[in-house]
């Protein structure tokens, strides 16, 4: 049987997208057998009238090793 642990993490990009990738690349730099994302929460920074970036709150699933 399989222990899956879930941890929460926060990200920026240009786009949704790329915000889900940093986090997912960023996390895999010390959490290895990332499963799935759950984006929570999503912001949009603007400047004046221009969206300039996104952040996100996602959690992450992860398998445990044995």
């Amino acid at each position: 049987m399989a222990i899956v642990k879930v941890i929460e993490v926060l990200s920026e990009g240009k786009t949704i997208e790329k915000a889900v990738e940093t986090a997912i690349k960023d996390a895999a730099k010390t959490v290895r057998n990332i499963k799935s994302v759950y984006v929570q929460d999503i912001q949009a920074i603007v400047d004046g009238t221009k969206v300039i970036k996104y952040r996100i709150n996602a959690k992450l699933s992860f398998v445990v090793d044995n």
